[in-house]
C-alpha cells in the first residue's frame, strides 16, 4: 500500500484544510488535493490525500471509510496509479 489515499462522495462545499483535519485524527497530513474539473474548476467530489507513512495510510482507510462528513457518507481507500497516467 502506498501513502496516497482515495477520497470520494466529497460534499461540494469541503475544503483542503478542513479535510486535513479529518485526516490528522488518522496520523501525519502531508497534502491534500481536492479534484476540480478542468472546464468549470468547481470540486468532482473527490481528493488524493497523502499521509506520512503507510501504516498511517492504512489506520486512515480504517478509521474513516463510510464516516459521515458533512452529511455525507465518505469512501475512502487506498490510491492506485492509472496506467498512462503522468502526475503534474
Amino acid at each position: 500500500m502506498n501513502k496516497k489515499v482515495y477520497v470520494a462522495n466529497l460534499p461540494s462545499q469541503a475544503s483542503e484544510l478542513e479535510l486535513k483535519t479529518l485526516f490528522s485524527k488518522a496520523g501525519d497530513v502531508v497534502s491534500v488535493k481536492i479534484v476540480a474539473d478542468r472546464q468549470t474548476g468547481q470540486p468532482r467530489g473527490i481528493a488524493f490525500v497523502e499521509m506520512s507513512t503507510q501504516w498511517e495510510a492504512r489506520r486512515a482507510v480504517s478509521m474513516l471509510n463510510r464516516t459521515d462528513f458533512m452529511g455525507k457518507h465518505l469512501l475512502v481507500k487506498e490510491a492506485t496509479v492509472k496506467r498512462g497516467f503522468r502526475e503534474k
